[in-house]
């Protein structure tokens, strides 16, 4: 089924041999592309060279069991070590299908949190910062860092929206399937009759998107600066060191005030930019193909209400794949791999069989 590969060490040192070329460095996105690619048909061969030996490994056992010289407790043995052997190259045959499909181009890179609060009032704002713990707790788990960009805070101990960078290892094929809206059901602290309410914040997760990967035309950007501000908006600093850039084409806005510096603000401004521009026009090419995009969880519809936190029955659902936990305390605590496993094995599952 996978002769095809026998060539596959042939092509990684061809690979090799256009990396050790310097005059590769000046071409960095062609760099980083035999980089990836190298970096992946290693990992086919290393699967490849596994299953090799498993195949050998069964014919061997089979010629001993067809031997009719062969001494009766070493047929027994390898009788045994088939039905091992025959389970490893079922297992290995899969990963390697899953190994081929195609792959996400964006599941290696940073990704940018983007939590709002949307109906639901103070609860909703509160729930803002409940799922910024629990992704920060997750992150944490991970040995990822979370950088705030932008945040507004407010008084209640909640945010109006927070936006951080999460850097890592393999951040965004963890953290795709949260995009979407997360509905809240739980008895706010100010109901004094103890009625349940509804709230509803989203969730945006945006690859990190490099300069060599989006040139902006700084032409189409207009920059403004202006003093950072605080809960209920009062002035947090004396000098102008926030900044609103405005991407004139298409209308984009984003804010950065959370450090001091006016430099690192639009720095982080721009970052938050690109990013946000390259989801507008992936969200763009999405839409041309509706089909494609229901059959698959991680579509990263904004609108679509993809999970519901019910605290007083302490249940979490996951919508698009009918998931139920009755765990909402230790997943809002940050073991968010109970459900986001889950989402990856379905999203898997869907590509293999629409190849």
């Amino acid at each position: 089924m996978f002769d095809k590969f026998d060539n596959i060490e042939e092509k990684i040192s061809d690979l090799e041999g256009k990396l050790s070329n310097p005059a590769l460095l000046d071409d960095q996105k062609e760099y980083q592309r035999i980089v990836r690619e190298h970096s992946h048909l290693s990992r086919l061969n290393a699967l490849y060279t596994k299953y090799k030996q498993v195949r050998k490994n069964i014919v061997e056992n089979r010629e001993i069991l067809h031997d009719e010289e062969e001494d009766p407790e070493l047929k027994d043995l390898a009788r045994g070590e088939i039905e091992e052997l025959l389970l490893q190259e079922s297992r290995l045959e899969n990963e390697i299908r899953l190994f081929l499909l195609p792959k996400d181009p964006n599941d290696e890179k940073n990704t940018f949190l983007e939590i709002r609060a949307g109906t639901g009032g103070d609860e909703a704002a509160l729930f803002v910062g409940d799922l910024f713990r629990m992704y920060s707790r997750y992150a944490e788990s991970m040995g990822w860092k979370v950088e705030v960009m932008d945040s507004s805070p407010l008084g209640i101990g909640g945010f109006k929206e927070i936006i951080a960078l999460v850097s890592g290892d393999h951040v965004y094929s963890k953290l795709k399937y949260e995009s979407g809206v997360h509905r809240v059901q739980r008895v706010p602290e100010t109901e004094a009759q103890g009625r349940v309410h509804t709230s509803a914040v989203t969730v945006a997760i945006l690859p990190e998107v490099a300069e060599v990967e989006l040139d902006i035309d700084m032409n189409e950007l207009k920059f403004d600066v202006f003093r950072s501000s605080g809960p209920g908006g009062q002035s947090v600093n004396t000098t102008d060191s926030a900044v609103r850039v405005t991407h004139l084409p298409t209308g984009l806005v984003v804010i950065c005030q959370d450090e001091k510096s006016q430099h690192k603000n639009k720095a982080k401004a721009l970052t938050v930019l690109r990013a946000r521009l390259l989801d507008k026009m992936q969200q763009e090419q999405h839409d041309k193909i509706s089909q494609e995009r229901k059959s698959q969880v991680g579509s990263g519809d904004r609108s679509e209400r993809i999970r519901t936190y019910n605290f007083p029955q302490s249940r979490i659902t996951d919508h698009r794949i009918n998931l139920t936990l009755y765990k909402l305390e230790t997943i809002i605590n940050g073991k968010l791999d109970e459900i986001l496993y889950p989402l990856m094995t379905h999203d898997q599952a869907e590509k293999l069989k629409n190849t």
